[in-house]
């Protein structure tokens, strides 16, 4: 186990925790890292770019010239793909990138990320994140007080705040997410990782 400080909004510390090192403090693997980034952005493509091909262009039924004797090159169709406004000869169609990975090589990657960021300093946490409504320029005093402004910010909550996750959104480069949908890429992605105190719980209960 290793310990470490626990600091309140205003940046104050306000005591000590412990957190595992089997999740924690663990060597980084850079090319498992890699291989869930990898996987992530592709599970994120939409896959619905299209072109027509040939047969889906309106008109060309009509050969344009005779086969023979006219000096041109025989051509069956202006919608072929030499002709300008013609189908797009082997073009992009919907299909589904997404793919997955092996449960332990995704658990590996997210325990490699959040041991980086300790190993960087950047894993701060937090005792508690509540505001009194939407007000983006507390979640902005807190940023500014845990030296985090100016950088991206991950803000990891062990549940739905619906105000903290709103006000957050209003800040260029910070992002306020919950345990259950943490990834790799959001990880690397930020420059400081913030994660509340029953967040880092959950954590190691789910990844213990």
């Amino acid at each position: 186990m290793s310990r470490v400080q626990v600091l309140d909004m205003s940046g104050e510390k306000v005591k000590q925790m412990n957190i595992s090192n089997d999740i924690f403090g663990i060597e980084p693997n850079k090319a498992v890292m890699h291989a869930a980034i990898v996987n992530y952005l592709a599970n994120q493509r939409q896959g619905t770019q299209s072109t027509l091909t040939r047969t889906e262009v309106r008109g060309g039924g009509r050969k344009p010239w005779k086969q023979k004797g006219t000096g041109h090159a025989r051509q069956g169709s202006i919608r072929s793909p030499q002709w300008k406004g013609g189908g797009v000869a082997l073009g992009p169609k919907p299909r589904d990138y997404s793919y997955s990975l092996n449960k332990k090589v995704k658990r590996l990657a997210l325990k490699s990320a959040l041991s980086a960021k300790v190993l960087d300093k950047d894993f701060i946490v937090v005792d508690k994140i509540e505001l009194e409504g939407f007000k983006t320029k507390t979640i902005i005093n807190m940023l500014n007080a845990l030296e985090a402004n100016n950088k991206k910010a991950l803000i990891v909550m062990p549940e739905v705040d619906t105000k903290v996750i709103k006000s957050a959104s209003n800040i260029p480069g910070v992002k306020a997410t919950l345990v259950n949908t943490l990834n790799v890429y959001d990880i690397i992605h930020h420059d400081k990782l913030i994660v509340v105190v029953d967040a880092v719980k959950k954590i190691e209960e789910v990844y213990a």
